[in-house]
Protein backbone atom coordinates (compact mmCIF):
# COMPACT_ATOMS: atom_id res chain seq x y z
CA UNK A 1 0.00 0.00 0.00
CA UNK A 2 2.77 2.30 0.81
CA UNK A 3 4.20 2.03 -2.96
CA UNK A 4 1.04 2.89 -4.51
CA UNK A 5 0.77 6.15 -2.22
CA UNK A 6 4.49 7.12 -3.16
CA UNK A 7 3.51 6.78 -6.66
CA UNK A 8 0.79 8.84 -6.57
CA UNK A 9 2.69 11.58 -4.59
CA UNK A 10 5.22 11.11 -7.10
CA UNK A 11 2.90 11.29 -9.91
CA UNK A 12 1.49 14.28 -9.03
CA UNK A 13 5.18 16.07 -7.83
CA UNK A 14 6.60 15.61 -11.38
CA UNK A 15 2.86 17.46 -12.86
CA UNK A 16 3.43 20.45 -10.33
CA UNK A 17 7.35 21.21 -10.89
CA UNK A 18 8.01 19.36 -13.93
CA UNK A 19 5.16 21.36 -16.18
CA UNK A 20 4.87 25.01 -14.69
CA UNK A 21 5.84 26.61 -17.32
CA UNK A 22 2.53 26.17 -18.70
CA UNK A 23 0.40 27.76 -16.16
CA UNK A 24 3.02 30.46 -14.94
CA UNK A 25 4.13 33.77 -15.97
CA UNK A 26 7.19 33.33 -18.54
CA UNK A 27 8.73 36.51 -17.92
CA UNK A 28 9.25 39.02 -15.08
CA UNK A 29 7.93 41.82 -17.45
CA UNK A 30 4.38 40.06 -16.29
CA UNK A 31 4.32 38.45 -19.99
CA UNK A 32 2.07 35.06 -19.62
CA UNK A 33 2.38 31.73 -21.49
CA UNK A 34 -0.48 30.55 -23.22
CA UNK A 35 -3.73 29.27 -21.30
CA UNK A 36 -3.07 25.38 -20.17
CA UNK A 37 -4.01 22.96 -22.57
CA UNK A 38 -5.12 20.09 -20.61
CA UNK A 39 -6.19 17.71 -23.55
CA UNK A 40 -2.73 18.22 -25.53
CA UNK A 41 -0.81 17.49 -21.73
CA UNK A 42 -3.41 14.08 -21.75
CA UNK A 43 -2.60 12.95 -24.84
CA UNK A 44 0.87 13.62 -24.62
CA UNK A 45 1.10 11.30 -22.06
CA UNK A 46 -0.59 8.52 -23.30
CA UNK A 47 0.32 8.35 -27.20
CA UNK A 48 3.44 6.62 -28.49
CA UNK A 49 6.07 9.36 -28.89
CA UNK A 50 9.94 9.14 -30.76
CA UNK A 51 11.26 10.92 -27.42
CA UNK A 52 10.34 10.54 -24.34
CA UNK A 53 9.64 13.58 -22.50
CA UNK A 54 11.10 13.77 -18.88
CA UNK A 55 10.45 17.62 -17.84
CA UNK A 56 9.85 21.48 -19.24
CA UNK A 57 11.34 23.72 -17.01
CA UNK A 58 10.13 27.30 -16.53
CA UNK A 59 11.57 28.73 -19.27
CA UNK A 60 9.97 26.73 -21.59
CA UNK A 61 13.11 24.63 -22.29
CA UNK A 62 12.13 21.00 -23.10
CA UNK A 63 13.88 17.58 -21.49
CA UNK A 64 13.83 15.07 -23.35
CA UNK A 65 15.48 11.60 -23.73
CA UNK A 66 15.75 11.27 -27.68
CA UNK A 67 15.13 7.45 -29.28
CA UNK A 68 16.23 6.38 -32.06
CA UNK A 69 14.39 6.80 -35.53
CA UNK A 70 15.16 3.82 -37.93
CA UNK A 71 13.89 4.07 -41.77
CA UNK A 72 13.99 2.55 -44.91
CA UNK A 73 12.91 4.04 -47.72
CA UNK A 74 12.74 2.89 -51.18
CA UNK A 75 14.68 5.22 -52.91
CA UNK A 76 17.68 6.00 -50.41
CA UNK A 77 17.76 2.60 -48.19
CA UNK A 78 18.31 2.55 -44.32
CA UNK A 79 18.30 5.42 -41.98
CA UNK A 80 19.54 5.70 -38.65
CA UNK A 81 19.88 8.75 -36.84
CA UNK A 82 18.51 10.18 -33.25
CA UNK A 83 14.94 11.79 -33.46
CA UNK A 84 16.34 15.23 -32.09
CA UNK A 85 16.91 15.83 -35.41
CA UNK A 86 13.23 16.16 -36.42
CA UNK A 87 12.23 17.72 -33.38
CA UNK A 88 10.15 21.11 -33.47
CA UNK A 89 9.35 20.18 -37.19
CA UNK A 90 12.84 20.36 -38.52
CA UNK A 91 14.09 18.13 -41.34
CA UNK A 92 16.38 16.12 -41.89
CA UNK A 93 17.79 13.62 -45.09
CA UNK A 94 14.29 14.83 -46.35
CA UNK A 95 12.14 13.19 -43.65
CA UNK A 96 9.92 15.23 -41.31
CA UNK A 97 8.06 14.73 -38.38
CA UNK A 98 4.75 15.56 -39.15
CA UNK A 99 3.31 17.66 -35.70
CA UNK A 100 -0.96 18.14 -37.02
CA UNK A 101 -3.11 17.06 -39.85
CA UNK A 102 -4.10 13.54 -40.49
CA UNK A 103 -0.15 12.15 -40.79
CA UNK A 104 0.36 14.02 -37.20
CA UNK A 105 3.15 12.15 -35.19
CA UNK A 106 3.97 10.28 -38.52
CA UNK A 107 7.56 10.61 -40.15
CA UNK A 108 7.16 11.37 -43.83
CA UNK A 109 9.40 11.52 -47.08
CA UNK A 110 9.33 15.64 -48.25
CA UNK A 111 9.76 16.86 -51.69
CA UNK A 112 12.13 19.35 -52.13
CA UNK A 113 8.92 21.96 -52.41
CA UNK A 114 8.46 20.90 -48.41
CA UNK A 115 5.11 18.54 -49.67
CA UNK A 116 4.60 15.18 -48.28
CA UNK A 117 5.83 12.78 -50.38
CA UNK A 118 2.86 10.15 -50.62
CA UNK A 119 4.07 7.81 -53.07
CA UNK A 120 7.62 7.08 -51.20
CA UNK A 121 6.59 6.90 -47.57
CA UNK A 122 9.12 5.28 -45.62
CA UNK A 123 8.80 2.42 -43.38
CA UNK A 124 9.07 3.33 -39.70
CA UNK A 125 11.38 0.73 -37.75
CA UNK A 126 11.70 3.12 -35.05
CA UNK A 127 12.03 2.48 -30.96
CA UNK A 128 9.31 4.54 -29.73
CA UNK A 129 7.93 5.01 -26.04
CA UNK A 130 5.95 2.31 -26.76
CA UNK A 131 9.01 -0.43 -27.76
CA UNK A 132 11.17 0.58 -24.89
CA UNK A 133 8.26 0.07 -22.64
CA UNK A 134 7.76 -3.16 -23.81
CA UNK A 135 11.49 -4.15 -24.35
CA UNK A 136 11.34 -2.96 -20.71
CA UNK A 137 8.76 -5.35 -19.56
CA UNK A 138 10.20 -8.66 -21.47
CA UNK A 139 13.50 -8.15 -19.77
CA UNK A 140 11.78 -8.05 -16.56
CA UNK A 141 9.27 -11.00 -17.07
CA UNK A 142 12.53 -12.97 -19.12
CA UNK A 143 14.61 -12.33 -15.87
CA UNK A 144 11.76 -13.53 -13.19
CA UNK A 145 11.57 -16.54 -14.82
CA UNK A 146 14.73 -17.44 -15.39
CA UNK A 147 15.75 -16.69 -11.61
CA UNK A 148 12.52 -19.01 -11.15
CA UNK A 149 13.98 -21.80 -13.30
CA UNK A 150 17.87 -21.43 -11.95
CA UNK A 151 15.96 -21.60 -8.20
CA UNK A 152 13.88 -24.92 -8.92
CA UNK A 153 17.28 -26.46 -10.70
CA UNK A 154 18.49 -25.95 -7.21
CA UNK A 155 16.01 -26.71 -4.52
CA UNK A 156 13.83 -29.30 -6.97
CA UNK A 157 10.15 -29.00 -5.68
CA UNK A 158 11.03 -28.37 -2.12
CA UNK A 159 8.14 -25.86 -0.20
CA UNK A 160 8.58 -22.72 -2.10
CA UNK A 161 10.49 -19.92 -0.82
CA UNK A 162 12.21 -16.57 -2.22
CA UNK A 163 11.52 -15.91 -5.86
CA UNK A 164 9.57 -19.66 -5.99
CA UNK A 165 6.97 -18.44 -3.47
CA UNK A 166 6.20 -15.09 -5.50
CA UNK A 167 5.94 -16.31 -9.02
CA UNK A 168 4.64 -19.88 -8.16
CA UNK A 169 1.07 -18.77 -7.02
CA UNK A 170 0.77 -16.95 -10.21
CA UNK A 171 1.65 -20.05 -12.54
CA UNK A 172 -0.68 -21.94 -10.39
CA UNK A 173 -3.86 -19.69 -10.68
CA UNK A 174 -3.07 -19.24 -14.46
CA UNK A 175 -3.40 -22.97 -14.49
CA UNK A 176 -5.66 -24.05 -11.83
CA UNK A 177 -8.47 -21.23 -12.34
CA UNK A 178 -8.31 -19.92 -15.93
CA UNK A 179 -6.09 -22.94 -18.34
CA UNK A 180 -7.91 -26.39 -16.10
CA UNK A 181 -11.35 -24.67 -16.07
CA UNK A 182 -12.02 -23.60 -19.71
CA UNK A 183 -9.18 -25.99 -21.98
CA UNK A 184 -9.88 -29.24 -20.25
CA UNK A 185 -7.05 -30.82 -18.03
CA UNK A 186 -5.94 -32.81 -21.09
CA UNK A 187 -5.37 -29.93 -23.51
CA UNK A 188 -4.61 -26.79 -20.40
CA UNK A 189 -0.80 -27.99 -20.55
CA UNK A 190 -0.58 -27.22 -24.54
CA UNK A 191 -1.78 -23.52 -24.11
CA UNK A 192 -0.05 -22.53 -21.00
CA UNK A 193 2.84 -21.45 -22.45
CA UNK A 194 0.95 -18.96 -24.48
CA UNK A 195 -1.34 -18.20 -21.88
CA UNK A 196 1.04 -17.45 -19.02
CA UNK A 197 3.25 -15.64 -21.34
CA UNK A 198 0.06 -13.24 -22.37
CA UNK A 199 -1.03 -13.02 -18.68
CA UNK A 200 2.48 -12.10 -17.61
CA UNK A 201 3.23 -10.02 -20.09
CA UNK A 202 0.15 -7.70 -19.93
CA UNK A 203 0.13 -7.23 -16.03
CA UNK A 204 3.88 -6.32 -15.84
CA UNK A 205 2.96 -3.85 -18.85
CA UNK A 206 -0.20 -2.12 -17.01
CA UNK A 207 2.02 -1.62 -13.57
CA UNK A 208 5.12 -0.38 -15.44
CA UNK A 209 2.41 1.87 -16.97
CA UNK A 210 1.37 3.34 -12.94
CA UNK A 211 4.70 4.29 -12.40
CA UNK A 212 5.65 7.89 -14.35
CA UNK A 213 9.93 7.88 -13.85
CA UNK A 214 12.05 6.54 -14.54
CA UNK A 215 12.08 5.40 -18.51
CA UNK A 216 10.80 2.46 -19.00
CA UNK A 217 8.33 3.22 -16.86
CA UNK A 218 5.53 5.16 -17.40
CA UNK A 219 4.67 4.45 -20.70
CA UNK A 220 1.17 3.93 -22.10
CA UNK A 221 1.86 0.07 -23.59
CA UNK A 222 -1.67 -1.84 -23.23
CA UNK A 223 -2.95 1.49 -23.65
CA UNK A 224 -2.05 1.39 -27.47
CA UNK A 225 -4.55 0.05 -29.23
CA UNK A 226 -2.04 -1.27 -32.01
CA UNK A 227 -0.21 -3.69 -29.07
CA UNK A 228 -3.79 -5.13 -28.45
CA UNK A 229 -4.32 -5.91 -31.29
CA UNK A 230 -1.52 -7.64 -31.92
CA UNK A 231 -2.08 -9.58 -28.50
CA UNK A 232 -6.15 -10.43 -29.73
CA UNK A 233 -4.60 -11.51 -33.15
CA UNK A 234 -2.39 -13.91 -31.12
CA UNK A 235 -5.39 -15.68 -29.81
CA UNK A 236 -7.54 -15.46 -33.25
CA UNK A 237 -4.55 -17.10 -34.86
CA UNK A 238 -4.35 -19.91 -31.64
CA UNK A 239 -7.95 -20.31 -31.85
CA UNK A 240 -8.16 -20.70 -35.91
CA UNK A 241 -4.75 -23.28 -35.84
CA UNK A 242 -6.04 -25.33 -33.05
CA UNK A 243 -9.69 -25.61 -33.94
CA UNK A 244 -11.36 -29.27 -33.98
CA UNK A 245 -13.45 -30.70 -36.78
CA UNK A 246 -16.67 -29.85 -34.18
CA UNK A 247 -15.75 -25.92 -34.03
CA UNK A 248 -15.21 -25.98 -37.88
CA UNK A 249 -18.43 -28.02 -38.16
CA UNK A 250 -20.39 -25.49 -35.85
CA UNK A 251 -19.73 -22.62 -38.49
CA UNK A 252 -19.76 -24.30 -41.56
CA UNK A 253 -22.72 -26.82 -41.14
CA UNK A 254 -24.58 -25.72 -37.65
CA UNK A 255 -25.73 -28.77 -36.27
CA UNK A 256 -29.92 -29.06 -36.34
CA UNK A 257 -29.95 -25.59 -38.37
CA UNK A 258 -32.35 -25.82 -41.75
CA UNK A 259 -30.15 -26.04 -44.75
CA UNK A 260 -31.85 -23.06 -45.87
CA UNK A 261 -30.74 -21.18 -43.12
CA UNK A 262 -27.15 -21.55 -43.51
CA UNK A 263 -26.49 -18.62 -45.74
CA UNK A 264 -27.76 -16.82 -42.97
CA UNK A 265 -25.99 -18.31 -39.74
CA UNK A 266 -22.60 -19.00 -41.68
CA UNK A 267 -21.55 -15.00 -42.25
CA UNK A 268 -23.14 -14.54 -38.94
CA UNK A 269 -20.46 -17.18 -37.18
CA UNK A 270 -17.71 -15.73 -39.12
CA UNK A 271 -18.53 -12.06 -37.44
CA UNK A 272 -18.48 -13.98 -34.46
CA UNK A 273 -15.08 -15.26 -35.19
CA UNK A 274 -13.84 -11.85 -35.50
CA UNK A 275 -16.00 -10.41 -32.63
CA UNK A 276 -14.12 -12.09 -30.18
CA UNK A 277 -10.54 -10.79 -30.85
CA UNK A 278 -12.33 -7.63 -31.40
CA UNK A 279 -13.50 -7.32 -27.77
CA UNK A 280 -10.24 -8.81 -26.40
CA UNK A 281 -8.72 -5.61 -28.43
CA UNK A 282 -11.06 -3.10 -27.39
CA UNK A 283 -11.45 -3.85 -23.82
CA UNK A 284 -8.12 -4.05 -22.71
CA UNK A 285 -7.29 -1.14 -24.48
CA UNK A 286 -10.27 1.16 -23.49
CA UNK A 287 -9.70 -0.22 -19.66
CA UNK A 288 -6.56 1.04 -19.73
CA UNK A 289 -6.50 4.61 -21.69
CA UNK A 290 -9.33 5.43 -19.16
CA UNK A 291 -7.47 4.83 -15.76
CA UNK A 292 -4.72 7.04 -17.56
CA UNK A 293 -6.86 9.72 -18.82
CA UNK A 294 -9.01 9.99 -15.29
CA UNK A 295 -5.66 10.48 -13.09
CA UNK A 296 -4.09 13.06 -15.58
CA UNK A 297 -7.57 14.55 -16.05
CA UNK A 298 -7.27 14.93 -12.05
CA UNK A 299 -3.26 16.36 -11.37
CA UNK A 300 -4.48 18.61 -14.30
CA UNK A 301 -7.31 20.39 -12.65
CA UNK A 302 -4.35 21.94 -10.97
CA UNK A 303 -3.38 24.02 -14.02
CA UNK A 304 -6.66 24.85 -14.86
CA UNK A 305 -7.62 26.27 -11.57
CA UNK A 306 -4.12 28.04 -11.19
CA UNK A 307 -3.84 27.11 -7.66
CA UNK A 308 -2.14 25.18 -5.56
CA UNK A 309 -5.21 24.92 -3.23
CA UNK A 310 -6.22 22.59 -5.70
CA UNK A 311 -3.42 19.82 -5.17
CA UNK A 312 -3.98 18.22 -2.17
CA UNK A 313 -7.81 17.44 -3.36
CA UNK A 314 -6.39 16.41 -6.58
CA UNK A 315 -3.83 14.21 -4.80
CA UNK A 316 -6.00 12.68 -2.79
CA UNK A 317 -7.93 11.47 -5.93
CA UNK A 318 -5.00 10.50 -7.77
CA UNK A 319 -4.10 7.94 -4.94
CA UNK A 320 -7.46 6.67 -4.98
CA UNK A 321 -7.64 6.30 -8.50
CA UNK A 322 -4.14 4.59 -8.10
CA UNK A 323 -5.30 1.99 -5.67
CA UNK A 324 -8.38 1.54 -8.53
CA UNK A 325 -5.69 1.19 -11.34
CA UNK A 326 -3.63 -1.14 -9.65
CA UNK A 327 -6.85 -3.67 -9.05
CA UNK A 328 -7.43 -2.80 -12.79
CA UNK A 329 -3.93 -3.76 -13.91
CA UNK A 330 -4.22 -7.01 -12.04
CA UNK A 331 -8.46 -7.85 -13.29
CA UNK A 332 -7.37 -6.72 -17.16
CA UNK A 333 -4.50 -8.83 -16.90
CA UNK A 334 -6.72 -11.54 -15.85
CA UNK A 335 -9.83 -11.03 -17.88
CA UNK A 336 -7.77 -11.59 -21.05
CA UNK A 337 -6.22 -14.30 -20.28
CA UNK A 338 -9.29 -15.57 -19.32
CA UNK A 339 -11.56 -14.81 -22.54
CA UNK A 340 -8.53 -16.34 -24.24
CA UNK A 341 -8.52 -19.17 -22.80
CA UNK A 342 -12.56 -19.92 -22.85
CA UNK A 343 -12.22 -19.02 -26.68
CA UNK A 344 -9.48 -21.38 -27.19
CA UNK A 345 -11.55 -24.00 -24.86
CA UNK A 346 -14.71 -23.50 -27.72
CA UNK A 347 -12.60 -24.39 -30.25
CA UNK A 348 -10.99 -27.81 -29.05
CA UNK A 349 -13.40 -28.83 -26.91
CA UNK A 350 -14.34 -32.57 -28.20
CA UNK A 351 -18.47 -33.10 -29.58
CA UNK A 352 -19.37 -35.55 -26.90
CA UNK A 353 -22.40 -38.00 -28.11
Amino acid sequence: MKRIYFTGLLFVFLAVFCFPAQSQEAHSGGEAEEEFDASSFILEHISDSHEWHIMTKKNGEHVSIQLPVILYSKGSGLHVFSSRKLAHGHEYNGFRLEEEGDLEGRIVKVKSDGTVDMDNMPIDFSITKTVVGMMGAALIGLWLFLALARSYKKTGISPPKGIQGFLEPIVLFVRDDIAVPNIGEKKAGKFMPYLLSVFIFILINNLMGLIPFPPPFGANVTGNIAITLVLALFTFFMIQLNGNKTYWKHIFAAPGVPFWLLPIMIPVELIGMISKPFALMVRLFANITAGHIIVLSLVSLIFIFKSLAVAPVSILFVIFMDCLELLVAFLQAYVFTLLSALFIGMAVVEEHH
